[in-house]
């Protein structure tokens, strides 16, 4: 009985020492990411960075998430894939590290990566329209046009009065050779905005 009762005290005791250690570690990595802020606040992201490295922890995904996004504004793009690929790792589903991954990537040119990752995120997320939208983009830059038009006609089926997803589809028709269907499509632009740039550029070169 004796015994018992001091493996429960001591048991006891090691609850309390980690609740204690637990505060504190959480206190610690609070101070650390409000350091952090204050510096990107001020658009010092190089400093940002070294408040949350020296409390870093591999297995942490706000860390790595935070870690990706700071490295990629100082510029350092390859730092920035380490740290965002790890946070994907940590949270396989997480849409927003695989968003964050797609930044250093597309800045490095690494285009066909960054389609992989789109698919990815489409696969998961099918109806996501930022997706559809960002990867309807890269296949129009490369003149594609037919998947381009594709993932734009989605993204109005899902926003048929939004402004992006209209002129997009629009110059895609346009570039595909479907006059008629631009040429509605960059009226509707002007219902959204009147006077459009883009839409009038658009309606100006269709006979």
């Amino acid at each position: 009985m004796e015994f018992l009762k001091k493996s429960a005290a001591v048991f006891i005791l090691m609850i309390v020492v980690n609740a204690a250690f637990s505060q504190a570690n959480q206190a610690e990595l609070m101070a650390a990411f409000s350091k952090s802020y204050a510096f990107e606040k001020n658009g010092n992201f190089t400093a940002a960075l070294d408040p949350l490295k020296k409390v870093y922890d591999e297995s942490s995904y706000e860390l790595n998430l935070r870690l990706g996004w700071l490295n990629y504004n100082a510029g350092l793009f390859d730092e920035s894939i380490i740290f965002y690929s790890r946070a994907q790792k940590l949270k396989s589903y997480s849409e927003e590290a695989r968003f964050g991954l797609i930044l250093p990537l597309a800045a490095l040119g690494k285009w066909n990566d960054v389609i992989k990752i789109y698919d990815a995120i489409l696969e998961t997320s099918p109806n996501n329209s930022v997706a559809l939208y960002r990867l309807g983009l890269v296949y129009y830059g490369r003149k594609d046009y037919n998947k381009a038009n594709t993932l734009f006609k989605k993204v109005v089926d899902l926003y048929p009065f939004g402004y992006d997803g209209l002129l997009m589809l629009g110059w895609t028709s346009y570039f595909l050779g479907n006059s008629g269907q631009a040429k509605v499509l960059f009226n509707k632009v002007n219902l959204y905005n009147p006077g459009d740039k883009s839409a009038n550029e658009g309606l100006g070169l269709i006979k």
